[in-house]
């Protein structure tokens, strides 16, 4: 059984999309019965007749055959007995088994957040118990007679589009949740389109955009809010469109729908979006020095511990402390042409090192304010050569385009998922709760 949530997001898709009016006459029968006394049909009087049929003795339990499903996620602090009380299992040899079996080791070491499905009888006796691992593989414990037999299964993982449309009034994430698009996907949304729309600065109000981009749920649990298929997003009145596409399932890649690739040599920000607190200046006055110098970065503010990706693939150069930098990461890219600088963090990403491979989009560090800094945030460079140049306005060199001998196949998907954005393209779709 789906749980409600999802029904009812079901229900939102059939409603915006599907509105068919269905009208049904009501047909009245009307019957009319006469009553005659029995003597007056000249009929003899009935006899009754009473004989005793021994039947078969049928012990029927309904309560005892009905099932429940449940479903909780692991909290901070849960124990196994506590995470059972909330799953509504009352039963003393499920609860040994999972304090004690080395084979249901997995179900005692779960991590905060995981979503745990029990199947239990109407008396709280525990049926099934399942979780879905971080590789997808599915952990199942089951009755089995008098005890439990845990096993690992494939995960059943269905996939489905989903379509939202949003215009921007004040943010873009603000218009993201309005438009109940998930972080995740309002984040791929920025990835994607930032060798373009500098979101920092280029964004105004009345912008818009249209995405669609795949769910995976397994039995009827959210997974994953997963890949962009197909967006478009309208800055300034300019449109600028994109498609997924990956040939022969090799690592894929987002291109116009004349197939000129996206993806840029350099990611504009390291962070998926952020406040820019200090831009690039050859005058400014420091808040911590007190006194103007120039300021050869670009500072974005975040949380301590937000995740700072590598801008473009590349080789550590240095990974330690420097001067007012602080904890500071150095990568060095395209036969060490480029170099960018990652300041001011809290830690490093676990086993970073010094002449470690990276690719573009690898989380190398955390948000922190270790060196020279006023408040939590990243201190961000570009260099060309050993020239530092505005990261926010440098032109960035694009990736490959896209194979002749995969255009046909490019032109068809794209022929596709571009009619169904240029259908969305002016439509309002309603919220509905």
């Amino acid at each position: 059984m789906l749980p409600q949530n999802l029904l009812s997001q079901e229900r939102k898709l059939k409603l915006r999309w599907f509105v068919t009016l269905s009208t049904m006459p009501l047909l009245g029968v009307l019957t009319a019965f006469g009553l005659v006394p029995e003597s007056e049909l000249g009929l003899k009087p009935a006899q009754l007749s009473v004989e005793e049929i021994i039947l078969p003795v049928t012990l029927t339990d309904n309560a005892g055959s009905q099932r429940f499903w449940r479903t909780e996620r692991m909290q901070r602090g849960d124990t196994v007995v506590s995470l059972l009380q909330r799953l509504n299992v009352d039963d003393a040899a499920a609860s040994q088994f999972l304090r004690t079996a080395p084979d249901a080791t997995s179900f005692r070491k779960l991590p905060t957040g995981t979503e745990i499905q029990a199947e239990t009888s109407a008396s709280g006796a525990l049926l099934s118990l399942r979780y879905l691992s971080a590789d997808a593989t599915q952990n199942v414990l089951t009755k089995e007679g008098d005890g439990f037999l845990v096993t690992q299964q494939p995960a059943q993982l269905e996939r489905r589009l989903f379509v939202r449309t949003g215009e921007i009034q004040s943010s873009l994430y603000a218009a993201t949740d309005a438009a109940d698009v998930p972080d995740g996907t309002a984040n791929q949304l920025v990835e994607i389109f930032s060798g373009d729309i500098d979101f920092h600065h280029d964004l105004r109000r009345g912008d818009k955009f249209t995405v669609i981009y795949e769910m995976t749920y397994n039995n009827g649990a959210l997974v994953d809010s997963g890949r962009i298929q197909a967006a478009e997003f309208v800055n300034r009145g300019q449109s600028y469109r994109a498609v997924y596409f990956s040939p022969d399932d090799q690592r894929g890649g987002y291109y116009t729908p004349e197939g000129k690739s996206l993806r840029k040599a350099f990611l504009r920000s390291p962070i998926a979006f952020s406040r820019v607190s200090s831009g690039f200046s050859n005058s400014r006055f420091h808040p911590v020095l007190n006194k103007w110098r120039a300021h050869k970065g670009v500072d974005f503010a975040a949380p301590t511990g937000t995740p700072v990706k590598v801008t473009a693939d590349g080789i550590v150069d240095f990974a330690g402390r420097q001067g007012g930098y602080g904890n500071v990461i150095m990568v060095k890219h395209s036969g060490n042409r480029y170099t960018t600088v990652y300041g001011h963090l809290s830690r490093y990403a676990k086993g970073l090192r010094h002449g470690q491979r990276v690719s573009q989009g690898d989380v190398i560090g955390y948000v922190g304010m270790t060196g020279v800094a006023s408040g939590p945030h990243l201190h961000y460079e570009f260099r060309v050569g050993n020239q530092q140049r505005d990261p926010l306005r440098v032109a960035l060199p694009t990736a490959k385009p896209l194979s002749t001998a995969h255009r046909a196949e490019f032109q068809a998907a794209s022929a596709r998922l571009t009619a169904q954005l240029e259908q969305l393209r002016d439509t309002n779709l309603a919220k509905l709760d």
